[in-house]
């Protein structure tokens, strides 16, 4: 792929995934909290600690670091989703908390100082970049000395992802699985590892569920992922019938309870060395 399309491409990309969360209006609800919040878990913070939280959404992991590391503290949330963002602010404001600064930019542009963090979080969006060990290496860099990133991710198999990708495996097209680089628990630890953190601990959690037959074949066609995305150029006629094959495909693997969804989470832990 040459330059411009590259750089054509992920525009393209980085607009998809803003309208995406820009449209989520009602993100905050007991799944999306309670799968969020572990990695406070991992990571115990201190009043007056520094934190980065990268992706904050709706600020579901800054606001509870905010109230942790209290006045004397700060929490920095960047997000490329300015709804994401209003939703947060509005969260702050009604808490009245005054240590928490909220940033619209994309992740993988925003720079800040060497050691300057006591921890950095990231909730299930570090597959969405497109040069994860960068990001990681720049987490590393913004890290004080003793400091512990934490991430969640979600396994290879999770959602309806594989069911999506053989069936357009059977019209000749291949895709990308976007939680692949993130996607076992040997390669969360790698990653780390690989940058530098000691310490590394990896936890896996089963939140898989079954849904109903009719959310289970809801899919419009879009696939997201940070370099490639080869139904971005299909034509409305080819995308109906992948979506038909989907349908039926759903639907042979429904149940009287429903369509089972993989949810494997993975949450991550790493320390900068002292």
């Amino acid at each position: 792929m040459g330059t411009d399309m590259g750089s054509s491409y992920s525009e393209q990309y980085r607009a998809q995934v803003t309208a995406f969360f820009d449209g989520r209006t009602q993100y905050d609800n007991e799944t999306t909290i309670q799968r969020a919040l572990p990695l406070l878990d991992l990571v115990p913070l201190l009043p007056g600690q520094r934190v980065l939280d990268i992706a904050t959404g709706t600020g579901i992991i800054a606001i509870s670091a905010a109230q942790k590391v209290g006045e004397t503290g700060a929490v920095v949330g960047v997000d490329i989703s300015n709804g994401m963002l209003t939703q947060a602010q509005q969260k702050i404001d009604e808490l009245g908390l005054q240590n928490i600064e909220l940033m619209e930019v994309d992740a993988e542009t925003v720079e800040f100082s060497n050691c300057t963090f006591d921890a950095v979080f990231c909730s299930s969006a570090l597959v969405y970049l497109a040069d994860i060990p960068g990001a990681l290496k720049n987490w590393y860099r913004w890290l004080k000395p003793g400091g512990a990133i934490a991430f969640s991710a979600w396994s290879e198999n999770s959602y309806t992802t594989p069911l999506i990708m053989d069936v357009c495996r059977r019209h000749g097209i291949a895709l990308l699985n976007i939680n692949e680089p993130t996607g076992t628990v040997d390669k969360c630890f790698n990653l780390l590892e690989s940058v530098g953190f000691k310490d590394v601990e990896v936890t896996e959690e089963q939140q898989g569920h079954y849904i109903p037959l009719k959310s289970a074949v809801r899919w419009n066609g879009a696939w997201f992922h940070p370099t490639c995305n080869p139904l971005a150029d299909l034509g409305k006629e080819t995308i109906a019938r992948l979506i038909a094959d989907y349908q039926r495909a759903v639907k042979n693997k429904a149940n009287d309870e429903g369509v089972w969804c993989e949810k494997a989470a993975y949450y991550a832990m790493g320390r900068k060395p002292l």
